[in-house]
């Protein structure tokens, strides 16, 4: 997300923290996988085995591994244990040797760590942790004085980083070319939930203001945390253009409360055609007001999220820095979990986490090239939203975005 002012991290505050404990949850799994493989090797549990005349190298036998982890008092049992392994597994930390089990079994079969062999996905939330995870384990062997305890808006806080500083050190260490490389890995870095600043109330911004590293990528992770739903995530509230909520969960139709772009507050109730059911949608800024004698919806976000406003030719300039991403959107009973905002072309302005788009990949500051074929380069987001709105439950999506750093 692209948004800096106090205010506007006001309004999104909620829905950014939740998205940040996503990902945390998901850096807290790799880091106990990658613990985890660095103490079998140690142990020499992880070598090289041979099974019908084939050597498979640096692989682990489960049986032996169930025994290792209630020896080593990390878990209590072996059902424990196998549900250790098997979170393991569904994160794609480790994996049969061949593949031919997607259960961890307490048995004599071959499981790798999918480091070992090459095969750990690297997806853009996988390279931005890794990547924070070197800069961290940098800073910390580094002998500079980045990291010291500052003061900011009246409270004191350890172990922190000035922005501005922050970003000399990524030029001086080669980490980016440019100033404006460095703010936008501050800002990922700080989407992802591995930095936040001091109070949560800005973004990553090159100046004065105090950052820290939420994680403590050092901390020896017991296993047992892995089996931890720990809610980590905070309530909702009205000021949050992505809590959608039904007004009348048992009715036919389905209403939302919408604030739109212009402030003005109205009942939007939209139907979806589908090949399966009918079901409902809308656009716009959705509030998760529990009834509609409730306090109105607050727009948090009318201010667009786009740094610069970006022609259609810019985009389409061969050789330019834009990329272009196809997405497949199934709805659900609630919506797509998005919203289209400005013109020629219009653009991603929020995504709901827990939402359908955002399960298909979409982010913040996409453009939108395509709806089911169409394009839609030239159109204002009040057609754009009209095409899906009215469309089928299945939407495809061609956006263009910047180029990964």
């Amino acid at each position: 997300m692209v948004l800096s002012s106090c205010k506007e991290m006001d309004g999104i505050g909620n829905t950014m923290q939740k998205k940040a404990a996503e990902l945390e949850r998901m850096a807290e799994v790799l880091v106990t996988g990658e613990q985890l493989r660095l103490r079998l090797h140690e142990g020499k549990v992880i070598k090289d085995r041979r099974h019908h005349l084939r050597t498979y190298p640096n692989c682990f036998v489960g049986k032996e591994l169930i025994d290792w982890l209630i020896e080593h008092k990390e878990a209590s049992d072996r059902d424990t244990a196998i549900k250790i392994m098997q979170k393991l597994l569904d994160q794609s930390i480790i994996h049969h040797v061949c593949d031919e089990h997607r259960e961890f079994k307490d048995m004599k079969l071959f499981y790798r760590f999918r480091k070992d062999d090459g095969t750990f996905p690297l997806d853009h939330e996988a390279k931005v942790f890794m990547r924070g995870q070197r800069i961290y384990e940098k800073l910390m062997n580094t002998e500079s004085n980045l990291l010291q305890t500052r003061e900011e808006e009246g409270g004191t806080f350890e172990r922190t980083l000035v922005a501005s500083e922050f970003v000399d050190w990524l030029l001086l260490e080669g980490e980016m070319a440019t100033r404006d490389e460095a703010e936008k890995l501050g800002r990922r870095l700080l989407e992802h939930g591995i930095i936040q600043h001091v109070t949560n109330k800005h973004h990553f911004v090159d100046g004065g203001l105090l950052y820290q590293f939420r994680m403590n990528f050092r901390r020896r992770r017991r296993l047992m945390e892995l089996l931890s739903e720990r809610c980590r995530t905070i309530p909702e509230s009205h000021d949050s253009p992505f809590c959608l909520r039904k007004q009348n969960p048992e009715g036919g139709n389905t209403s939302f409360l919408s604030v739109s772009p212009t402030k003005e507050i109205k009942m939007v109730v939209g139907v979806r055609r589908s090949s399966m059911s009918s079901s409902s949608g809308g656009s716009g800024y959705f509030s998760s007001s529990p009834t509609l004698s409730s306090s109105p919806p607050v727009l948090c976000n009318p201010k667009s999220v786009l740094k610069r406003q970006v022609s259609p030719e810019e985009l389409q300039t061969p050789g330019g820095p834009y990329i272009k991403k196809t997405f497949t959107i199934v709805g659900d009973a609630v919506g797509w979990g998005f919203v289209v905002r400005g013109s020629k072309p219009c653009h991603i302005q929020a995504v709901d986490p827990s939402g359908p788009a955002a399960a298909a990949g979409m982010k913040v500051c996409q453009f939108v090239v395509s709806v089911n074929g169409l394009n839609v380069l030239s159109l204002d987001y009040r057609t754009v939203s009209n095409l899906i709105l009215t469309g089928p439950r299945t939407v495809v999506m061609e956006v263009m975005e910047e180029g990964d750093f």
